[in-house]
Order: C-alpha cells, then structure tokens, then sequence
C-alpha cells in the first residue's frame, strides 16, 4: 500500500473542498494539501445547483434582515452565532469569486443582480442566469489550478479515516483505476462530500450523493447532529427529480392545482399576487418546507393531478414571455423540453415535491471542527448550524464559500500549532485492516442478497416512513426496516472480481454508508415528538419549544440503532416566534 505523506487531506473537491483548498494555499504555501475525490470535480453536485447564492449587495437590505430571514426560516433551531458569522461573510465570499471570474448575471447599470428566493423578504440571491452552481465550481476549478501545493487525487473513494490517540492521523482511500489501497498520513482532514439525498428513491441529488463523509465520521464517533431535517424542494420535475431552480419562483413563475387555483394562499402563504408583478409578497416564494407540505395537503384533497408519474401540480411561467424565459431561465427550459417534453414559454409544466438537501450532518462548532481533533467539516455533509430546521433557498452556495475557507483556517491553525506528530505504527496497522476488509468482499460467501434489493427496500422505507409527513408508526417501521437490512447487506457477494474500476465495490461501499446515515434519519425523527420545519409529525402536529428546541445528536453504537442525545440551540438575539409568510413586505 503506497503512502503519501501531507499536512491537511480534503475529502470531496466541490465547492467547499475546492474553497477549503484555496483558503490552505493561500494561507500557507508550505502546507502539503491533498485534495480527494471519487469524481473528476467537475462532475462535484456543487455543479447541479441553478438558482443562485444569498449575500447582502442592495442597499435597500440589511445583515440584520438576511439574519430574521435564516433564523425564522430555519424555524429557530439555526445557532445565531453561527448564522450570524455566516451573514457577515457571505458578501465577501460572493465579491471574492466575483474576482476570481465567475460571470454574475448583471442588471443594465453593470452592478451584479439579484433576484428573489424562496423564505427571504427581500432581493438578495446572486445568480448567473440559472446555471449559478456551474459557474461556481468552474471559477473554484480554475483558480485552484495555480497553487502547486494542491495535489489531486481524482477518482479514489475514501474508505476510513485513522484515529489513535482521540486523534485525527489520516485516512484511506480505494483508487479506483487500479483497485489498490492508497494511506493518506496527516494531522487535519476536512470533510467536504455533500450530502445523502440518494437514501431516498425520488431526489435531485446525483448518484454520487451517498453519504460517505457522514458514515465516516459517525463510525469515527463524531454525531450526526440534526438528521430528522429532510428538505423536499416543491419544483422537481416528475419522473427524474431533476430540480427546476426556485429562479422560476423568483422571476413570477406560480404553482397551479388540476382546478388551475393558485392554491397556495389555502395555507398561509398570504395574498394572490397579480401575474407578472414581483412575488415578495411570499406565494410562490414561501419557504420550501411549507410549499412541499401545500402539495401534500392538494393531494390528500384530490386536488393533484394524476400524471404516469404519478400525482403533480403545475408550474406556469407562460405569462413570463419567452423573452424572459431564454434570458433569465434558458437551462430550465431546455430541461422542462427534455425530460418532460412541454415547452414551458407555452405550457404548464407538471412538477412536485423532490428530495433536495440535508440540514443534518456531521456536528462541526462555528470554526467547523468536529469533537474530534484533526477532523473538520464544512458544506451539506456538514451542520454548523446555520439551517436549522429548513434551508432557505440559496443559503447553501454561500454555505460553502464561508465554511469551506473556515474550516481551512482552523485547519492551518491546528496543524501548525496544536498537532503532535503522526502515530505511524498506528496509522499503518488501521489502513492495513481497512485493505484486508475491502479485500474480503471479493471472498464474500452469497447469502442470496443483491445490491439492487437492498438499496430499493432502503428507499422505499424511506419514502413511506420519512417522507413529507411522519407519524411514529411510520417511523417505527422504517428504523426497524433499516436496520434488518444493515443486517442483511452482509448477504451481498460481489459478481464483478476485477479491480479496475469495479463500481460494484464501490456501490456496495456507498450502500453500507447510506444505510448507516438513513438509520439516523428515521432514529433522530422518531424521537423528535413534535413538528418544525421540515420534520412534520401527523401525531405531534405543534412546535413544542420547551422539550425540542436542541439539537439531536446521534452517536453511532456499532451494530445496534443509534443513540440519541440533545444539545441546546445557541440564541443570541431572536427568541422563537411565529413563522408567519402570510402577508410579508418587501
């Protein structure tokens, strides 16, 4: 097994790892960076996002308003100091890669534009027509090509991470063109692998979303704090889940039931607003947890229109011209052609609701480091927690800018101050027990399991018992589910014995880690008796801040369900209050 010695390993290169390096080379020159990635990083999901990146720029918005919009919209359960770092360095991080080339969409006077997002009073979302994240990573790729000390390794999956001594030492990785074990030894490793949206059967997010960053730190002993927060974005085009960007929200576009009602104004999403003019006024533009939930309600009511995939509403954007449409949403309707074939200049295009991000992930405090020293995290994988109960649209851009250059610089920081040297015997006999298990796969006896099985039964359970709305019987069924099929993955046998490229190894890799992740899912939901934001509980219908206003933590116990804990929200200024979209000014 070939080791390779470095200062700070990056797992994942999209945009937060990419930011994360940057940040280190900038920092210190000296510094060995490793940057791993199981894809070329310009297939990262980074590169999936359309809509935009939130940052204060107008002079009529305020820190203080993008600070009321995160926290209320996070339904509270966002730590305000967190959110509070987040807001004051958004603008620089946006102006920062405005620097480095990344083509902001520009108003007639040259100053960059904004355009409205879901959950936010006022225009502050930054985009590059609806090909925003595109253009993100490109700008990152590209200037992260000119510091020498950013070696890539493109193409290996991340197996383990070592520790010794309650300490971070490195980690292994599989090199997929070739099948060998490759040992990173270093001191600091920042996570940075997105989130896990692929636990579920109906999602936007790409094959490569599995949770892997999650599983590795939760197995490392690190909490997966806050999982019960699934998003669902309310524009996902039926079939695939591919996203149709909130920009079609924010530039007029409306959501129309099978009676052709504008049914929104049915759950408090305030005054129909007149075609054509701004949506500030919420509508379409309420947050993405309340919109998902309306169609859910439609469908309960009948309301729904029944399509061969199933039940959708309409998105209609025909009074917008196709003017507006090819300069503001050319990708979107090239997407509404091709998946769906309707021509959204002409026709209602049917959507619903579609698995979109995580707000859980790996407990980072606000300087992204994990309880356990060495490791950091920053971007979806990640809860700081600036997103507490429900994301606003276009926070998660910026999410990766802020984050991914301050877990660098807390990176830098222990690395050149805190870190004592690597346990090499230690870390040679841990990567030396993670080759012999990925070697023990080939030798798996078949216990008549198969990959597919096991990974559709994962999400179905999860579309039934965590879906939308959730009750404990729901959920109840779901973690027991879960959990005989963690059991039962050891059944699988691998068919493919080559080591080249051998994507049945890694599908089985990823299938262990979504397993895991999926398990703390439906564990941290069941014991959450109450609803906020994105978790709705049919049984448990009210917001209960006396008993919930924590976060969950859940620790991993081997074989066994994970164990629960709570840790208590950070408040600074905003008490919790009532999430009222019904009638917002802009």
């Amino acid at each position: 097994m070939e080791t390779i010695q470095s200062d700070v390993v990056i797992v994942g290169a999209g945009g937060a790892g990419l930011r994360a390096a940057i940040a280190l080379a900038e920092a210190d020159p000296k510094l060995r960076i490793a940057l791993l990635s199981k894809v070329y990083p310009m297939r990262s999901h980074t590169c999936a996002a359309e809509g935009g990146a939130a940052g204060v720029v107008k002079g009529d918005d305020s820190l203080d308003l993008h600070f009321d919009d995160t926290v209320g919209g996070g339904d509270w359960l966002c730590d305000q100091d967190a959110v509070e770092f987040f807001i004051n360095e958004a603008p620089r991080e946006l102006t920062r890669l405005e620097h480095w080339g990344c083509p902001w969409s520009r108003e007639s006077t040259g100053a960059v534009g904004v355009r409205p997002f879901g959950g936010m009073k006022i225009m502050r979302t930054w985009f590059a027509a609806d090909k925003t994240g595109f253009h993100l990573l490109h700008t990152l790729f590209q200037t992260s090509l000119k510091y020498p000390s950013i070696r890539r390794f493109d193409e290996v999956f991340t197996t383990d991470l070592l520790v010794a001594d309650g300490r971070i030492q490195g980690c292994c990785a599989l090199e997929m063109r070739s099948g060998a074990m490759l040992q990173f030894q270093a001191p600091a490793v920042i996570l940075c692998t997105g989130g896990a949206g692929r636990v579920f059967p109906f999602t936007t997010n790409g094959a490569i979303k599995t949770g892997d960053g999650m599983a590795l730190a939760y197995r490392a002993g690190v909490p997966l704090k806050d999982m019960e927060f699934v998003q669902y974005h309310p524009t996902g085009l039926p079939g695939t889940g591919i996203l149709l960007t909130e920009g079609c929200r924010g530039e007029g576009g409306v959501l129309r039931n099978k009676n052709g009602d504008r049914y929104l104004k049915d759950y408090g999403m305030g005054p129909e607003t007149p075609l054509g003019e701004p949506v500030l006024k919420t509508m379409e533009l309420g947050p993405r947890d309340r919109l998902s939930q309306a169609f859910w309600h439609e469908q309960q009511k009948g309301n729904t229109v029944p399509t061969k995939w199933g039940d959708c509403v309409y998105l209609d954007m025909r009074h917008l011209g196709e003017q507006k449409i090819n300069e503001r949403l050319p990708f979107v309707r090239d997407l509404a052609k091709s998946y769906v074939g309707v021509d959204m200049v002409s026709e209602q295009v049917p959507i619903r609701p579609v698995v979109h991000y995580m707000m859980g992930g790996i407990h980072t405090d606000i300087h992204a480091a994990t309880p356990l020293p060495g490791l950091f995290a920053a971007g979806e994988c990640a809860c700081v927690s600036i997103n507490g109960a429900n994301r606003l649209g276009s926070n998660s851009l910026t999410e990766l800018l802020v984050f991914g250059r301050r877990a660098a610089e807390s990176a830098a920081a222990y690395v050149n101050s805190d870190a004592p040297p690597i346990d090499t015997a230690a870390a040679d006999r841990q990567a030396a027990e993670a080759e012999a298990r990925i070697h023990a796969l080939f030798d798996r006896a078949d216990g008549g399991e198969t990959l597919a099985g096991i990974r559709t039964a994962m999400t179905d359970t999860m579309e039934t018992g965590a879906g939308i709305y959730r009750d404990e019987a729901l959920l109840t069924d779901t973690a027991n589910t879960l959990a005989a099929l963690r059991r039962r993955q050891g059944g699988i046998a691998l068919k493919d014995k080559s080591k080249v490229f051998n994507t049945e190894l890694t599908q089985v890799l990823e299938l262990a880690c979504m397993l895991e992740v999926a398990e703390t899912v439906a564990v941290s939901g069941l014991a959450r008796k109450e609803s906020r934001g994105s978790h709705q509980r049919l049984d448990y219908v009210d917001r209960n801040d006396s008993d919930y206003l924590r976060h969950s933590m859940a620790y991993s116990q081997g074989e066994e369900a994970p164990r629960i804990d709570y840790l208590d929200v950070v408040i600074t200024k905003s008490r919790p209050g009532v999430r009222d979209y019904s009638g917002a000014k802009s």
